[in-house]
């Protein structure tokens, strides 16, 4: 066996280990799949959206008292973009995007109103906000983006929270 073959077997089980290590959670137990499929999708637009000129300014944000976060928050120039990230391994019948449900889209908007009343209040009301779902499928020849802009309307539940 040659050093060249001797090292580079040496750092794939190095790497395999730090994957497998980077795939635990805090107290030392395996991570879901579909857990980690959602991290690197949410990398993957991340990354995205940047090379399209959104700026990023929060990642799954979270609120108190609201069960889940928001995936990315952005400007899209004077627009404050919520973005709900929906990864796939594989483009299947059911759709990324069919996932984001009517009761998804509420909990969605409480989650953008927590996150307006951190704006001050002059200024909370004269910023657009647009709600996108971006699906993004994970394939063996790279990331694929569907960009879903304006998925659904912002106003029927933010004015009622008093934002």
């Amino acid at each position: 066996m040659s050093l060249a073959t001797f090292t580079l077997g040496l750092e794939r089980r190095a790497y395999l280990a730090l994957q497998r290590l980077a795939a635990r959670n805090s107290n030392g137990s395996p991570r879901p799949q579909h857990l980690l499929t959602g991290e690197q999708g949410e990398d993957a637009a991340c990354f995205h959206l940047r090379s399209l000129g959104y700026t990023i300014v929060a990642r799954r944000w979270k609120a108190d008292r609201i069960k889940g976060d928001l995936d990315l928050v952005a400007w899209d120039g004077d627009t404050l973009v919520i973005f709900e990230i929906k990864t796939r391994t594989a483009r299947d019948l059911a759709t990324a995007e069919s996932q984001v449900d009517l009761y998804k889209q509420r909990v969605l908007r409480r989650m953008a109103a927590a996150y307006l009343r951190q704006i001050p209040e002059p200024h909370r009301d004269r910023i657009p906000i647009r709600f996108d779902v971006l699906s993004v499928y994970l394939l063996p020849e790279g990331a694929a983006f569907e960009h879903f802009r304006d998925a659904f309307s912002a106003h029927a539940e933010l004015r009622h929270s008093g934002v």
